[in-house]
């Protein structure tokens, strides 16, 4: 017991130090399934008749639970515009989530500093209970992940049940209704990814793994016995975007329309001389008093009118996820050529939860650093 209360406080205290990324080993999910009435779950969160899912992320040996770690899940055969949970368990290394009424499915995956879990796909019904426990693995391999979406190239249609693999590593995944399939733990360096499916040429592309970063891959399989070259398009994401949940935010807002977001491309072809001139180019943002030498500006959200005089209101600044207060502003802070990401969200109505309450009435701007 004392031996494992040491391993606990190690680890915990490695992670609060920052040195999580040590620990670069492959999250293996081991699921548990308990498919009765709602009983503790149902104590710890009333879901009024909706499915309850528990998540439990433990180390290797199912004794210690792992605070501070991630669970990143997605509902399907639900609302098509919901974006996808992001949330940290508890010390207890638990969480309680409570299924939207028309989920039948989820899926997910959890991440704690270079590692991440095999990606699950959980059934669900109304009233159910479902414990998901996710085991963490202290492994020295050094891993990655590929993210992807198969489409078919002639009709831009997704391709469903999209065999996926990675040559040398056991086992194959299949792509989801969207099209979209990932593939965890992958060790760096150069890997062959190849992809089938009945009535399609068979493709295989030289894929780069990165530790700890996600690789995005947009494949497009050519109709068989039709005459074309397949396509496939690679990009690797920022990691602090990614664990910031930058991507995430970036594609569903775009989805519903919730926000405009800047990456590190749109940034450098712009070549702006202060950062508040890009976010400036989002609807409903205009730059306020930039000062005495005009080398650094306010930010104001035209979509919020205060007082009689219908006067636009200063919009909330966030840089790396810690809020700007007092007088300065973005770009006393950083210069266009340090920042990684920016997400624009002109009014209350398009905030996510993680920027949400009333002193961000006048909407946010979130700036990320490289």
């Amino acid at each position: 017991m004392d031996h494992e209360r040491r391993q606990r406080g190690e680890l915990i205290g490695a992670a609060g130090r920052g040195t999580v990324a040590r620990f670069v080993g492959v999250l293996v999910a081991a699921v548990a399934f308990a498919t009765g009435p709602v009983g503790l779950a149902g104590q710890e969160r009333d879901c009024d008749g909706r499915a309850t899912l528990e998540v439990t992320i433990l180390d290797e040996s199912g004794s210690i639970p792992i605070p501070n770690a991630t669970v990143v899940l997605r509902w399907t055969d639900s609302d098509a515009t919901r974006p996808p949970v992001r949330e940290a368990v508890r010390s207890e290394g638990r969480l309680f989530l409570c299924a939207p009424r028309d989920a039948r499915e989820a899926m997910l995956w959890a991440e704690f500093g270079d590692a991440s879990s095999e990606q699950l796909t959980v059934s669900l019904r109304p009233r159910m209970y479902r414990a998901v426990e996710l085991r963490l693995l202290l492994a020295s391999a050094r891993t990655g992940r590929i993210i992807g979406l198969v489409r078919d190239i002639a009709t831009e249609r997704p391709v469903a049940v999209a065999e996926i693999a990675v040559t040398g590593r056991t086992g194959v995944v299949a792509t989801n209704r969207r099209g979209a399939f990932i593939l965890s733990g992958i060790p760096v360096g150069e890997k062959e990814l190849t992809v089938h499916h009945v009535g399609y040429a068979p493709l295989s592309h030289t894929v780069r793994v990165s530790q700890g970063i996600t690789t995005e891959v947009a494949v497009g399989l050519v109709p068989d016995p039709i005459e074309m070259e397949p396509l496939v398009a690679t990009a690797t994401r920022s990691r602090r975007l990614e664990i910031s949940g930058f991507y995430e935010r970036k594609y569903w807002g775009e989805l519903v329309g919730g926000g405009m977001f800047f990456t590190n491309a749109d940034i450098e072809r712009r070549n702006p001389v202060l950062i508040s001139h890009v976010i400036a180019d989002a609807p409903g943002v205009r730059l306020g008093d930039c000062g005495v030498r005009r080398d650094s500006c306010k930010l104001l959200s035209t979509r919020v009118s205060v007082g009689f005089g219908g006067a636009s209101c200063r919009m909330s600044v966030y840089v790396d996820g810690i809020r700007l207060r007092g007088g300065g502003t973005i770009d006393d802070l950083v210069r266009p050529v340090e920042v990684a990401g920016v997400e624009v969200y002109p009014g209350a109505a398009s905030l996510p939860a993680e920027f949400g309450g009333s002193d961000s009435r006048c909407g946010v701007v979130a700036v990320w650093t490289k």
